[in-house]
């Protein structure tokens, strides 16, 4: 089964008509984008938009032997036009299957939002699920026979495709291609680094695919460490690499801190910007985590855990220090990072970097920094991954 997205664009398409801003700038070439539309086999057409024909042609295909026509998602405004010798748009109902005369099966899949999901199979067995913008798939039911081919919102929602996870309907070869792009990444490197760290990839307008035949799912990395200085972005930047998938457990390392209620609010505003299936623990004791299997694990902060070690060997006090406080965090820090590196789970860490700042003016303030610096270099030596972020802005150390 081949499917050529027509388009891989937010309905508006991208730039959007009119719009100023630096994604909609850069959205040139290959990076400008249609509205999305699927082409099966050249007789299923996913979603009609303006200009599908020209742009089955600019793809070289014709759309002449297009037999289905299914629209995915309310259309606001006028109706498109149906080119000549298209049959007219329809609609599945959810959860009813409908027989193409190719040999195709369209099942309807309901959704959580306005709008239908098709899964669609091929004469040669070959299974794929298109959903439209802003939905994700409803009443899933586990197990679930993983599909060959997604396409998806994956920028706009990512729980979908954690949901589809958590069923096993997206499992690790599934290759999962992101549509219905719009203009709240940057298009090119950016978008690329996003996806990737779902496993999902973009592709251009045009682009043809065989259902099955890809083999290179892009690697979530296994072990991340995300640095950055204060309000940098940098929890907000490790949060969005798991958000794509199921059941994360958020370690807080900082604890509740109960009276303090400018912590308070911190740690409500992080709460809700986590997805609702998500767990927390507040713990600093991460090696018995990492050493368990279960799933991904999401820690913040390593900073927070290092000042728990330190206050746990007497580090502020000089003498206690030299008496050995020096000597056993070095242990911990060593346990830690063994952990970390023969742990089989997936862990995003998050750490403060501060040693490009002021120097403290205290000798308890500099012990502190360089005994930061120290723990993010070592953990840093056991990621595949190695992030900086600065202004809200990802930069790739490693990895």
């Amino acid at each position: 089964m081949d499917v050529t997205l027509l388009g891989t664009g937010a309905p508006a398409g991208l730039p959007r008509p009119d719009c100023p801003c630096a994604a909609c700038a850069a959205a040139q070439g290959e990076q400008a984008r249609a509205a999305t539309a699927l082409l099966v086999d050249g007789a299923l057409l996913l979603d009609l938009t303006p200009g599908a024909a020209f742009a089955a042609a600019r793809a070289g295909r014709s759309l002449a032997g297009v037999r289905q026509v299914l629209l995915s998602h309310p259309h606001d405004g006028p109706a498109v036009e149906v080119p000549a010798g298209l049959p007219q748009p329809g609609r599945v109902p959810d959860g009813r299957e409908l027989a193409v005369l190719t040999g195709h099966r369209v099942r309807a899949v309901a959704l959580d939002a306005p709008g239908t999901g098709y899964a669609v199979t091929g004469p040669d067995g070959r299974r794929l699920l298109y959903v439209p913008p802003g939905g994700a798939p409803a009443g899933l039911e586990e197990p679930a026979e993983p599909y060959d081919l997604i396409v998806a919102d994956v920028v706009g929602r990512p729980d979908a495709l954690a949901k589809l996870r958590s069923v096993g309907a997206a499992g690790p070869t599934t290759d999962v291609v992101a549509v219905h792009l719009d203009h709240d990444v940057a298009p090119g490197p950016e978008l690329a680094r996003r996806l990737a760290a779902a496993g999902a990839r973009a592709v251009p307008d045009g682009t043809t695919l065989t259902v099955g035949a890809y083999e290179d799912v892009p690697d979530v990395p296994r072990r991340t460490l995300v640095l950055g200085g204060a309000r940098s972005g940098k929890s907000v930047e490790a949060e969005r690499r798991l958000e794509s998938f199921p059941d994360v457990l958020y370690v807080a390392t900082g604890g509740s801190r109960g009276g303090d209620t400018e912590w308070a609010a911190r740690v409500c505003a992080h709460r809700e910007r986590r997805p609702g299936s998500w767990r927390t623990a507040e713990t600093c004791d991460l090696v018995p985590l990492l050493k368990d299997d279960g799933p991904p694990l999401l820690v913040d902060c390593l900073s927070l855990w290092l000042t728990d070690a330190m206050d746990a060997v007497g580090a502020w006090d000089d003498a206690e220090w030299s008496g050995g406080g020096e000597r056993a965090l070095r242990d911990r820090v060593r346990e830690l990072t063994e952990a970390v590196r023969a742990t089989r789970r997936t862990v995003v860490a998050v750490s403060n970097e501060v040693g490009s700042g002021i120097v403290p003016a205290t000798a308890s303030g500099r012990r502190y920094r360089d005994e930061l610096g120290r723990l993010n270099t070592a953990f840093a030596n056991e990621c595949e991954q190695v992030l900086l972020v600065v202004a809200g802005q990802a930069l790739v150390l490693r990895g």
